[in-house]
C-alpha cells in the first residue's frame, strides 16, 4: 500500500484554489492554460484508480461531489466509481449520497490510513496533507506544476514543515505544466 498525494502546484508552491471552485481572490490560476490543463487522467493514476481508494478531507469532498456525479468520458466514468473515504467530524452517511461510492470514515483519519489495504490517493485536501505529512506516511507526490507565481496563498509544503527528503522519479512537459513524481527517499 502507498500514500500518493496529487495536486496543482504554482511555481512557489500554492495550492490555493486552483480551478476556482472556492471562490477565492486569486482562484482559478490552473484554469488560465486552458481546460484540457486539468481534465482526464493529468496524474497517470491508471490501474489505480481501480484497485485504490481515494482520499478526502470534507470541503474538497464537497466540492468534488458536485462537480463529478454530472460528468461523463472515461476518466469521469472511473472518478465516480473508485470507492472513496471522507475525513469529516461534520458529515454523516446520509450525505455520502452525493458522490457513489463514498463513505464517510469513521475514528481517526491516520488509524484508518494505516490500516487501508489498497493505495490511497489523497486529492486537494490540504489540512488532511499536512497532517500524513506530520506522520510521516506519505510514499509519493504526484505534482502538475503550473508556470504562474501568486506570492500569496496555502502551500502544499509549509514553512516550518518537517523536512521531507524525495527523489524524483519522473518528469514530463504535460501542456503547459509540468508532471512531476516524487518518491520519498530511502532512508
Amino acid at each position: 500500500m502507498s500514500i500518493i498525494v496529487i495536486g496543482f502546484v504554482t511555481l512557489d508552491g500554492i495550492v490555493t484554489d486552483p480551478t476556482g471552485s472556492e471562490g477565492t481572490p486569486l482562484g482559478g490560476w490552473a484554469l488560465r492554460h486552458g481546460r484540457e490543463a486539468i481534465d482526464g487522467d493529468k496524474f497517470r493514476l491508471g490501474r489505480t484508480l481501480d484497485d485504490g481508494v481515494l482520499l478526502f478531507g470534507r470541503t474538497t469532498w464537497q466540492i468534488f461531489s458536485r462537480l463529478w456525479p454530472g460528468r461523463e468520458g472515461p476518466f469521469a466514468a472511473r472518478m465516480n466509481a473508485v470507492p472513496k473515504l471522507v475525513a469529516s467530524r461534520t458529515l454523516s452517511d446520509a450525505d455520502s449520497a452525493a458522490w457513489a461510492n463514498s463513505t464517510i470514515l469513521e475514528g481517526d483519519v491516520i488509524d484508518a490510513v494505516k490500516q487501508e489495504p489498497r493505495d490511497v490517493v489523497v486529492i486537494g485536501s490540504l489540512s488532511l496533507v499536512h497532517r500524513l505529512m506530520t506522520e510521516e506516511l506519505i510514499d509519493e507526490y504526484r505534482l502538475l506544476t503550473f508556470p504562474t507565481v501568486l506570492g500569496t496563498g496555502d502551500r502544499l509544503f509549509p514553512a516550518g514543515g518537517r523536512p521531507a527528503h524525495l527523489e524524483c522519479v519522473s518528469a514530463e512537459q504535460a501542456g503547459a505544466a509540468v508532471l512531476t513524481r516524487y518518491r520519498r527517499a530511502s532512508r
